[in-house]
């Protein structure tokens, strides 16, 4: 009996892969399976989507600045379990002579480096780590690249929709720029943008989503694990952020969230399927997405009802339109009046800019 138990365990630890239990690096992060080479590292502020296998790391978001180590630990931790597992038994154990002499004489590959940071935002909790990761790991190049550009082989290349970059970079004055090493270093303006190359087994493509909680939004959709990684467009811990300032609006967020859903293939009434990895909180599916969907749809038709009434903003946060919804999504952080607010704000009606009039011209007489 008890050696049919450790056969059991024995199993166990070879079937189990990683993430099948929750790991921690010192209390603060979680990394969990999400879909096929998809892993979900949440706590370092807004969550990241990792891609770790045979051709590298590529990270959806680096998280806050002061978390970056803890996610390189995280990372390199995952990495080496992805190692173990796929190393045949009698290299895993070496039980018996043969294995342990096949475990000294076999040399393992150590694995491959950081390669991309795709960027949904330019939220401080979404980019703070861009530098430290970016440096830890080293630039996906082909063929005699290294030769035309210097510094070809350092870092990890970072890619996000152009806005991103125009407010991390600050030309405008906008806001504080972040470092120069933070900043993406590729960008796409139009509405789609690919990876040139399978990652991982994965067809990785990059969506824009227009004007939804800033004007620089992406979702990230890796084809063959069917996982979407949508930034804070979706987040299933509040309402969605309006960055109004930023170019942020509910009729965005609403049009973004269909867009995801349009991708979303579910295995079953909306359940399982296609896996979503949210801005923030728990890993989602198609029936999440879709309810979350259709409560912002709600209460931006309500809204959008009063603006054309001529509610005045005061008005409408006095009508509680959210009120049906608020014990489950209203929090201290980020409370119903800020997004009554935010939501208020962007489906106002713009007033045109004041044009300047020719002065009518003067003849003397």
């Amino acid at each position: 009996m008890r050696r049919m138990l450790l056969i059991v365990f024995a199993a166990a630890l070879l079937t189990a892969g990683p993430g099948a239990q929750q790991t921690r690096d010192g209390g603060d992060l979680e990394v969990l399976p999400v879909h096929g080479s998809i892993y979900l590292v949440a706590g370092a502020g807004g969550n990241i989507a990792v891609s770790v296998g045979k051709d590298g790391v590529l990270l959806v978001d680096s998280g806050a600045a002061p978390m970056t180590d803890k996610v390189l630990a995280a990372i390199r931790q995952l990495q080496k379990e992805l190692a173990q597992r796929e190393q045949p038994p009698e290299l895993r154990f070496g039980a018996e002579t043969r294995g342990t002499l096949q475990a000294s004489l076999n040399y393992i590959a150590p694995p491959k480096p950081i390669r991309y940071i795709i960027n949904t935002t330019a939220d401080a909790d979404h980019v703070g780590g861009n530098e430290k990761v970016a440096n830890a790991g080293k630039t996906f190049t082909g063929g005699n690249v290294a030769g035309d550009i210097a510094d070809a082989g350092q870092g990890a290349a970072v890619i996000a929709y152009e806005n991103v970059l125009t407010r991390m970079s600050a030309p405008t004055g906008e806001q504080s720029p972040t470092p120069s090493g933070a900043w993406p270093t590729d960008t796409f303006f139009q509405e789609s943008m690919k990876v040139s190359h399978f990652f991982n087994g994965d067809g990785v493509q990059i969506i824009h989503i227009p004007s939804a909680h800033t004007d620089g939004d992406s979702i990230v959709y890796f084809r063959h694990s069917d996982v979407i990684a949508t930034g804070d467009i979706f987040d299933m811990t509040h309402y969605p952020v309006i960055d109004v300032d930023k170019g942020g609006s509910i009729k965005g967020i609403v049009d973004g969230l269909n867009r995801v859903l349009d991708l979303v293939i579910p295995e079953f009434r909306m359940e399982g399927g296609t896996m979503i990895v949210p801005g923030h909180g728990r890993i989602g599916d198609g029936g999440d997405l879709a309810y979350y969907r259709d409560m912002i749809t709600i209460i931006r038709d309500r809204v959008e009802d009063m603006v054309k009434k001529g509610m005045t903003l005061d008005q409408v946060k006095a009508a509680k339109p959210t009120a049906d919804y608020d014990p489950r999504w209203a929090t201290k952080a980020y409370t119903a009046d800020m997004f009554v607010e935010a939501a208020y704000k962007s489906l106002v009606p713009k007033k045109p800019a004041p044009t300047k009039s020719t002065p009518a011209s003067t003849t003397k007489k």
